[in-house]
């Protein structure tokens, strides 16, 4: 009897040092999530994106942060020639333009601590995170990586995008650092920036770039939302839209 007990003590004590090296292994072999580590499945991401600003994509409702760079945030704005122009804005439309309904193919590469996605993204081979610094629409984020430093140095060289003039770096901006005079000077507004009295009509464009116009009583008209930075706007009667360029919406 004590012999079976001895045996019965034996094989528990087995199991148990079996399971806490099998444990030990998957740890040691970076197969679980450790800290760094992504776990399989969250690493790619692809589809036709909505552009929410110069360094953030929506992909089927994930937010994506593009990595390595940093854009002018939506408000921002920068000076050149003596003249303050809203470069978040401008920096926001090059990418929806660039864009322009491909789909987009995104690697993770990090969480930030919002828990958003950090991301290389491609429009097929083109990485659209060292397009936008590139063309001076976003800087090289050196706080997380120099990937772009490079494409950085070439845009400043060549006074492309932010770079013709004045700005902050939207890190500081976001600090509270202005330039001399910003806010103080009111851009001119259009269509596409505020609605006028009795434009009631919306324009979108959707994640394909098409832009299609809701008038009230549509089937979507209520929760649509216009984001002027994107390029969309209200209109104030259906010919004025078809003539911008947009269709009706489908009901």
């Amino acid at each position: 009897m004590r012999s079976l007990r001895r045996q019965g003590r034996r094989m528990m004590w087995l199991l148990f040092v079996g399971v806490a090296l099998g444990v030990g292994l998957t740890e040691f072999s970076g197969r679980g999530p450790g800290p760094g580590i992504l776990a399989q499945g969250t690493a790619g991401l692809s589809g036709v994106p909505r552009v929410m600003d110069g360094d953030t994509l929506d992909l089927r409702g994930t937010r994506i942060r593009l990595y390595g760079i940093d854009a002018p945030e939506s408000a921002q704005q920068c000076r050149a020639a003596g003249r303050v122009w809203a470069c978040g804005q401008q920096a926001t439309r090059a990418l929806v333009q660039r864009i322009r309904g491909r789909t987009v193919s995104c690697t993770e590469r990090d969480r930030d601590r919002y828990g958003r996605v950090v991301a290389i993204c491609r429009g097929g081979d083109e990485d659209l995170n060292a397009w936008m610094v590139a063309e001076g629409w976003a800087l090289a984020y050196r706080r997380y990586s120099r990937q772009y430093v490079g494409q950085e140095q070439a845009a400043k060289a060549a006074r492309r995008g932010i770079w013709r003039g004045e700005m902050v770096p939207p890190w500081a901006w976001r600090r509270g650092q202005r330039l001399a005079g910003e806010g103080n000077e009111r851009r001119p507004t259009g269509p596409s920036d505020e609605r006028q009295p009795g434009c009631v009509i919306k324009g979108n464009i959707n994640s394909t770039g098409t832009r299609i116009y809701h008038v009230p009583g549509d089937r979507y008209y209520d929760q649509t939302r216009i984001n002027a930075a994107t390029g969309e706007r209200w209109f104030c009667s259906g010919a004025e839209a078809r003539k911008a360029g947009w269709r009706r919406a489908r009901q």
